[in-house]
């Protein structure tokens, strides 16, 4: 039974790895991620994992197919995956001292063609920021390409006041969701 991950995310892959976990390949799904008109945040995350799933799927006919998607939202704003150095910064001003959700959703597409999804919902609050320490974590460059333009699993964590729900899903893969769709579809798990 050959496992696909769809993402290029270094971290996926890692995580996988904590729950001896080693996909066969890892084929990296380029789909415009871009929310529609009036999408949630939980609608979004999910959306975006199944259509990376099903892409990759069609490119490996009979192979377990795995993605993900990963939105930090406040409200009904979905945040942007930091690419520039003020979007990082707008974020972490926004952030300072509130709570805010990550939501992580995963797709796996069976040999069959059939997709299941989970998303996990999980809290987040960062303590009151100083504007030294919001220099200080953009000069780290930890934001580029992270949603919300924070990567907990590096220098933000020391920023984290509290968290509530799945610290693996916050960085991107919610190992318990992954391990228990990958149970059910018979991947041999150890």
């Amino acid at each position: 039974m050959r496992l696909i991950l769809a993402s290029a995310s270094p971290r996926r892959c890692e995580l996988l790895g904590q729950i001896g976990v080693r996909p066969d390949m890892v084929d990296p799904a380029d789909v415009d991620e871009t929310p529609l008109k009036g999408e949630l945040p939980g609608p979004y995350a999910t959306r975006v994992a199944a259509e990376k799933a099903a892409l990759v799927a069609a490119r490996h006919p009979g192979a377990l197919v795995l993605s993900g998607d990963t939105v930090v939202a406040a409200g009904r704003r979905i945040l942007p995956k930091a690419e520039a150095e003020d979007e990082a910064r707008a974020c972490l001003s926004f952030l300072s001292g509130r709570r805010h959700r990550v939501l992580s959703a995963i797709t796996l597409i069976d040999g069959e063609g059939r997709a299941r999804h989970r998303l996990s919902a999980n809290i987040v609050t960062f303590k009151r920021l100083e504007q030294a320490e919001i220099d200080a974590y953009i000069a780290s460059e930890e934001w580029h390409g992270k949603a919300g333009g924070y990567a907990i699993q590096g220098r933000a964590a020391g920023l984290i006041r509290a968290i509530h729900g799945s610290h693996s899903a916050i960085m991107g893969l919610p190992l318990y969701e992954t391990r228990a769709l990958l149970k059910a579809a018979g991947y041999p798990l150890d």
